[in-house]
């Protein structure tokens, strides 16, 4: 959870006694709070396809400036995605600096239908599971993805994508290049970058995490820091629910935080719920995450 003013600055000094939430309206009893600096897993997914050849440079700069940002204990995978049978993790989890750099470099763009729902759904699960049973971990999780928002050929729908990142502890951040889309809506459909803009933010606000929509590449240096910036200065405040029913209901969570006594605004940005998940069912059969090197498949068939 970050808090942040009026001018989306971090709050770093807030007490524990400022904080109150509430699940569906119900007051809860904060359990635990910490604000010092834990380790980051985070993974950096990327559209390569030919939306962004222009800017795949800049990007890959920018992606830099976040890998040199990690410390001690920071984990980072790398993905890169076009269609849901090119959703390919060039670098799995590691500390290593350089093999994080050469697999920004290794990048490219080729040609497809961009399956961002499908990148986003499989990225986001890869980092809620990574070293989840590990005795006392207290991980931040976040995914950073860089993209221009249109989804054209996904297995998943936004409702699933949405009810899975309901159960998972991952922060979203999304740099949107969406000026570059069809501004023009139809009498019946919303444009394309309408589309796009809805679903960046919704990702963003429904994981706590933040949006950024650059006017130019010019912008990607002064974002990589922002993003930077919101991982580290962060809350993290747990919660027992009081109501313990698993049924699958979806739980809207509200944190609020005390005004200072100064002119000071504190604004409080959290998830915006979680799903109490239902044991079994069957989920659907997602796409193949490719690793360099290895076969992939395609959703609905058998390898």
């Amino acid at each position: 959870m970050r808090v942040i003013d009026r001018n989306n600055k971090p709050i770093n000094n807030v007490p524990e006694n400022a904080f109150h939430i509430f699940e569906d309206g119900v007051p809860q009893t904060i359990q635990t709070f910490t604000r010092e600096e834990v380790p980051i897993s985070y993974g950096l997914a990327v559209d390569t396809s030919g939306s962004l050849r222009s800017q795949l440079q800049s990007v890959i700069d920018a992606g830099k400036t976040i890998i040199n940002s990690n410390k001690s204990g920071d984990e980072t995978f790398l993905v890169r995605f076009i269609s849901s049978d090119k959703i390919e993790t060039v670098q799995d989890f590691t500390d290593n600096k350089e093999q994080l750099m050469d697999g920004l470099d290794s990048f490219y763009v080729e040609g497809g239908q961009t399956a961002i729902i499908d990148a986003v759904y499989l990225s986001a699960e890869h980092v809620s599971e990574y070293r989840k049973g590990d005795e006392g971990d207290r991980r931040r999780r976040a995914l950073i993805v860089i993209t221009d928002g249109e989804d054209r050929n996904s297995f998943y729908k936004q409702e699933q994508l949405f009810s899975r990142l309901r159960e998972e502890d991952v922060q979203i951040f999304v740099i949107g290049f969406v000026n570059e889309l069809d501004k023009d809506a139809g009498l019946i459909r919303k444009s394309p970058r309408d589309k796009a803009v809805n679903l960046i933010n919704r990702l963003a606000s429904e994981t706590g995490g933040r949006a950024f929509f650059p006017e130019s590449i010019s912008e990607l240096p002064e974002i990589a820091n922002e993003i930077i910036r919101d991982l580290r200065t962060q809350y993290v405040i747990s919660y027992d629910p009081t109501n313990k029913t698993q049924d699958g209901s979806y739980r809207a969570i509200k944190v609020t935080v005390d005004q200072a006594s100064n002119s000071e605004k504190r604004i409080a940005l959290t998830r915006t719920g979680r799903l109490a998940r239902k044991e079994g069912g069957p989920a659907p059969r997602p796409p193949a995450v490719r690793m360099p090197g290895t076969a992939t498949t395609t959703p609905g068939k058998k390898p």
